[in-house]
């Protein structure tokens, strides 16, 4: 294995794992919130799943990122390339916009969708309020998202 190829592979990780984290953080923060309401109002589950599951996104989007990473140089459906160290760097960098942004946005979804969550167990008639609000935060891992894979696209190999 290169060493090019070793970080392409740890930009990968990056991208999943940091992405991931946030959202699993996200999606613990908003289903604590999301219990607490189905205890005390269990008609109510599905409207909290929905909202405890938009900060899930996030590792989604790692997950396709670290996903192309991988198809471009090799590893899934091919034979490993012998990459340059150039090349390994820029599929580390690629990896980093949805890996940070992921982590960040991860967690405040969930905060965001926590709030959300205590908004439509006072008023259920706020439900779409609530994804609306929660779903804005997702822009920003969307924006992270595009400008990874034009990372990944642009990599002359």
């Amino acid at each position: 294995m290169t060493l090019g190829l070793a970080l392409a592979i740890f930009g990968a990780a990056i991208a999943a794992g940091l992405a991931g984290i946030g959202s699993a953080k996200g999606v613990q923060i908003s289903g604590q919130a999301a219990a607490g309401v189905v205890a005390e109002r269990p008609e109510m589950f599905g409207k909290m799943l929905v909202l405890q599951a938009l900060p899930g996104t996030q590792g989604i989007y790692g997950f396709l990122t670290a996903v192309l990473i991988m198809v471009q140089v090799g590893i899934l459906g091919g034979s490993a390339l012998s990459l340059g160290l150039e090349q390994g760097l820029a599929f580390l960098a690629a990896g980093i916009p949805i890996g940070i942004v992921g982590l960040f946005s991860g967690i405040a979804q969930g905060k965001a969708a926590a709030a959300s969550i205590h908004m439509t167990a006072k008023d259920d008639t706020a439900f779409a309020k609530g994804i609306t609000i929660t779903a804005i935060v997702e822009t920003y891992a969307i924006l992270a998202l595009l400008v990874s894979i034009l990372m990944i696209y642009s990599i002359q190999i």
